[in-house]
C-alpha cells in the first residue's frame, strides 16, 4: 500500500513563505481534492498561497518555473495522469517529473511533487484527500515544499 514507511511530519513554521500551487485540471474530482489539501496545508503552516490552474500535467514545469522566477519561494505541482492503452502515459509522466526536477535544480527552489501517476481512477481517489481517501498527497506535497523552503532559508541565513 502507498504511504507505508511515510516519514514523521516535520514541525514547520511557514510564516512568510510564498508558495504557488500549480494544478492541472484533468480528472477534476481528484485534482480539486489535491488542491483543497494543498491549500489547507499551506494555511496550517502559515504560508501564503497563490493558485494557478493549467490544462494538464505536461504544462506544470513551465508555469512552476515562471512562478519561482517571479517571487514564489516554493511551488507545489499537482496533477493527475492515469494510464491508458497508449504510451502517452509514460511520455507525460516522464516529461512532468523530469521537467519539475529541472525547475527545482535550475532555480534552487523547492517544487513539491503532487503529480499522481495512476493505473486507475480509484488510486487517485484514494490519494486525493477526499472523504474516504487513505492519503492526502496535495497536503503532503505542500508540506514538503514549505519545509524545504524553510530549510533553504536557514542555510542562507548569516551565522552568528
Amino acid at each position: 500500500m502507498s504511504g507505508e514507511g511515510s516519514p514523521t511530519e516535520l514541525e514547520v513554521d511557514g510564516t512568510g513563505v510564498r508558495v504557488t500551487i500549480v494544478a492541472g485540471t484533468w480528472h477534476q474530482s481528484i485534482s480539486d481534492g489535491l488542491l483543497a489539501g494543498a491549500l489547507a496545508a499551506a494555511e496550517r503552516l502559515g504560508a501564503t498561497a497563490t493558485v494557478l490552474r493549467v490544462p494538464g500535467s505536461f504544462e506544470l514545469p513551465v508555469v512552476a518555473k515562471a512562478a519561482l522566477e517571479n517571487g514564489a519561494d516554493a511551488v507545489v505541482a499537482l496533477g493527475v495522469i492515469i494510464r491508458g492503452g497508449t504510451p502517452h502515459f509514460e511520455y507525460v509522466s516522464d516529461a512532468a517529473t523530469s521537467g519539475l526536477l529541472r525547475v527545482s535544480l535550475d532555480t534552487g527552489k523547492p517544487v513539491g511533487f503532487g503529480v499522481l501517476t495512476l493505473d486507475d481512477e480509484q488510486q487517485g481517489l484514494d490519494r486525493a484527500g477526499l472523504p474516504g481517501s487513505k492519503e492526502d498527497k496535495g497536503a503532503e506535497a505542500t508540506h514538503a515544499a514549505i519545509a524545504t523552503a524553510v530549510q533553504l532559508r536557514t542555510l542562507a541565513a548569516p551565522r552568528a
